[in-house]
């Protein structure tokens, strides 16, 4: 319960912290040893169909340049991680906070399980 107030009242920066730890750990993405992390971001832009934290261009930085993974691409085609026509718009912070909002009885549920069982 005091997680939950804490996080009810910070609320705002616990976003802005989010944020820019995920923008930081998209460096280790497709790096040895970070295969959990690669295949986690490559399942969230898949099936949120979406592409970065708060942008695409979070990509841009990490990859060298104006590409992304190929799990931003909507449509596979050859050049598809450098082609923008083919890239998922939405950002994938927003998308998983969307479905949070939307699935909030049963993350509780699965909250309160955990503290439950130990």
């Amino acid at each position: 319960m005091i997680i939950g107030i804490l996080f009810l009242c910070n609320q705002e920066s616990i976003n802005s912290y989010a944020k820019e730890e995920l923008k930081n750990g998209l460096q280790f993405y497709n790096t040895s040893g970070n295969s959990g992390l690669t295949s986690g971001w490559d399942i969230v832009q898949t099936d949120f169909r979406c592409c970065g934290v708060v942008h695409y261009e979070d990509w841009f930085n990490i990859l060298n340049g104006t590409k992304v993974p190929t799990s931003c691409c909507f449509k596979l085609v050859d050049d598809c991680s450098t082609n923008s026509n083919t890239w998922w718009k939405d950002a994938c912070y927003e998308k998983v906070i969307e479905w949070l909002k939307e699935n909030v009885v049963a993350v509780c549920i699965f909250g309160l399980c955990i503290p439950v069982l130990q």
